[in-house]
This record gives structure tokens, C-alpha cells and sequence, in this order.
């Protein structure tokens, strides 16, 4: 895993994205962007194996005469 992106690593790749951040959402902008990196990483280490893409479900055809 990478280290946590800092305040001052967050502030710079803000402002070279064009979206200077005032110096109290330093902190808020790196906490939130070391989450989300946090959910991908979960994410990419998921096997799908052979589930179809979302696109090719089509909602109102699933059996709905099963009994419990």
C-alpha cells in the first residue's frame, strides 16, 4: 500500500488540477482522497470471475414465479 497523501501533496496536485484549495480543506481533501483510494484498491483486488457487465441486465426478465 502507498503512504497517506499529505495536506501539502494534496494542496499541490489541487492547484497543478486547476482548483486551488484554501489552506483549511487541506487536510478534509487528503483524508477524502486517501479514502477513496482505500475503496478502489478494495475494489481491484475483487474477482468478478464470469459476472456480466451491467449493461446486459435487463430488468422485468428475471424468473418471478419462484416459490419460497
Amino acid at each position: 500500500m502507498t503512504s497517506a497523501l499529505t495536506p501539502q501533496e494534496a494542496a499541490r496536485g489541487a492547484l497543478r488540477a486547476g482548483l486551488p484549495l484554501a489552506d483549511e480543506r487541506h487536510e478534509g481533501v487528503a483524508a477524502t482522497a486517501d479514502f477513496i483510494h482505500s475503496v478502489i484498491t478494495t475494489l481491484r483486488e475483487l474477482d468478478f470471475g464470469d459476472t456480466p457487465p451491467a449493461a446486459s441486465y435487463r430488468a422485468g426478465t428475471e424468473n418471478v414465479d419462484a416459490t419460497l
